[in-house]
């Protein structure tokens, strides 16, 4: 069964913006347990990743659609980063889903007041975080993405 997020035949890339190295395992696990073979980057910090999707370093073919979020980052964190994305032409319609380990609800309202399209509270266990992003998968595939 595929259970690839697609628009048409293209595969949507998906954007990890996480500094921890054992939660960016976590996620690269968990696709691979969904079958979700979308071309996955990952970026580990605000800074990098408004240079990655601005295309600064080398200009991708297709921007991510999707973006999974940590807040807690060096450099910049993702409330400014969120903050960022949405004053930029080009960025501000990408879907994001922010991945903490922040129970803050100051931290909740300022990212869902940034247009947020879930906030997921870590460290899950691996099966509970396997059986999210199945859910996310199933939610990404329902939705329909613009052209541009």
């Amino acid at each position: 069964m595929n259970n690839n997020l697609n628009m048409g035949d293209k595969l949507v890339n998906i954007l990890l913006v996480e500094d921890d190295e054992v939660d960016v395992m976590n996620v690269k696990r968990a696709f691979k347990k969904n079958n979700v073979t979308n071309p996955l980057f990952i970026c580990n910090n605000g800074l990098e990743a408004l240079e990655f999707l601005r295309g600064s370093k080398e200009p991708l073919a297709e921007l991510p659609k999707i973006i999974l979020l940590d807040l807690n980052m060096p450099k910049m964190g993702g409330i400014e980063f969120l903050r960022e994305i949405r004053k930029d032409d080009k960025l501000k319609n990408l879907s994001v889903f922010v991945m903490t380990t922040s129970n803050e609800d100051k931290d909740k309202v300022d990212a869902y007041n940034l247009n947020i399209a879930g906030y997921i509270l870590k460290p899950l266990s691996m099966e509970r975080f396997v059986e999210a992003v199945s859910t996310l998968n199933n939610y990404w595939k329902l939705c329909e993405y613009p052209e541009h």
